[in-house]
C-alpha cells in the first residue's frame, strides 16, 4: 500500500506541474491575442488526464510458525596457534683446506744390468817358478875380498822379466840397503844362473811373465 500511495502521488504531482504550464501558456495566449476557442479546447483535452491507480497488491500468506530448534552445543575455542615460523637455522660455511701441493714422485732408476761374468779359464793360469834353487844364484864365493875388506854388505830386492821360454830376459834392482857394487853384481849374477818354468794363461798356454824376490849379501866366515 505504501508504494501504490507514493507512486500515486507522484502522478499527481506530475499532473499539477503540467496543468501549471498550461495555463501559464493559456495566458500568455490570451495576451498575445490568440482565440479563445482553440484555447479552450487545449485546456480541455490536457486537464482531462486519466490517471490510472495500479491495482491493489495481492495479501501474501503468512509465513510458516517457525518450530522451536534446539541450540548448537558450546564449541571450545581451538588453542593458539604459534604462527611465527621457526627462523632457519644459520649455515655456516665449512673450511676448506687448501688442496695439498702435489708430489712428485720420481721412478727410482733402472737397475744397471751387470755384465755376464767370463767364462771360467778351462786351466787356472800359473805364475813362472825358478826351475833351479834360488840359493845357487848368488854364493859366499862371490864375495870378493874388496868387498870384504870395505865390509859391504845388505840387501838387494829384484824383479826379472821371464820369457815364454823360461829364460830371464831382464833384471832391475826395485830398491835393498846393500851398496850399489852389490846391486849390480846382485842381477849380473842371477840372470846368468837363474832358471825357470814359464807361467802359462788359463788355456795352459806358455806366457812371458815377471818374477821379484831379494837376497842377503852377508860376509862370509873365516
Amino acid at each position: 500500500m505504501a508504494y501504490a500511495d507514493q507512486q500515486m502521488s507522484g502522478n499527481r504531482i506530475v499532473a499539477i506541474i503540467i496543468v501549471a504550464l498550461i495555463h501559464i501558456a493559456v495566458g500568455y495566449a490570451l495576451v498575445t491575442g490568440l482565440a479563445y476557442s482553440a484555447v479552450k479546447k487545449a485546456l480541455e483535452r490536457v486537464t482531462t488526464v486519466d490517471i490510472e491507480e495500479p491495482p491493489p497488491p495481492k495479501d501474501e500468506p503468512p509465513p510458516p510458525p517457525q518450530k522451536d530448534v534446539a541450540p548448537p552445543p558450546p564449541v571450545a575455542p581451538p588453542p593458539p596457534i604459534n604462527i611465527a615460523p621457526a627462523p632457519p637455522p644459520i649455515q655456516t660455511q665449512p673450511t676448506i683446506p687448501p688442496p695439498a701441493p702435489p708430489v712428485l714422485r720420481v721412478p727410482p732408476p733402472a737397475p744397471v744390468a751387470a755384465p755376464p761374468p767370463p767364462p771360467p779359464p778351462a786351466t787356472p793360469p800359473k805364475r813362472a817358478t825358478p826351475r833351479n834353487s834360488t840359493s845357487s844364484w848368488v854364493t859366499d864365493a862371490d864375495y870378493r875380498s874388496s868387498w870384504i875388506n870395505q865390509e859391504l854388505a845388505g840387501t838387494a830386492s829384484f824383479t826379472l822379466q821371464i820369457s815364454a821360454s823360461g829364460s830371464v830376459d831382464g833384471c832391475s834392482i826395485t830398491g835393498g840397503s846393500a851398496p850399489q857394487p852389490l846391486k849390480d853384481a846382485t842381477c849380473s849374477l842371477i840372470q846368468r844362473r837363474a832358471r825357470f818354468n814359464p807361467a802359462t794363461d788359463g788355456n795352459g798356454n806358455k806366457v812371458a811373465s815377471s818374477y821379484s824376490s831379494s837376497i842377503r849379501w852377508q860376509i862370509p866366515a873365516n
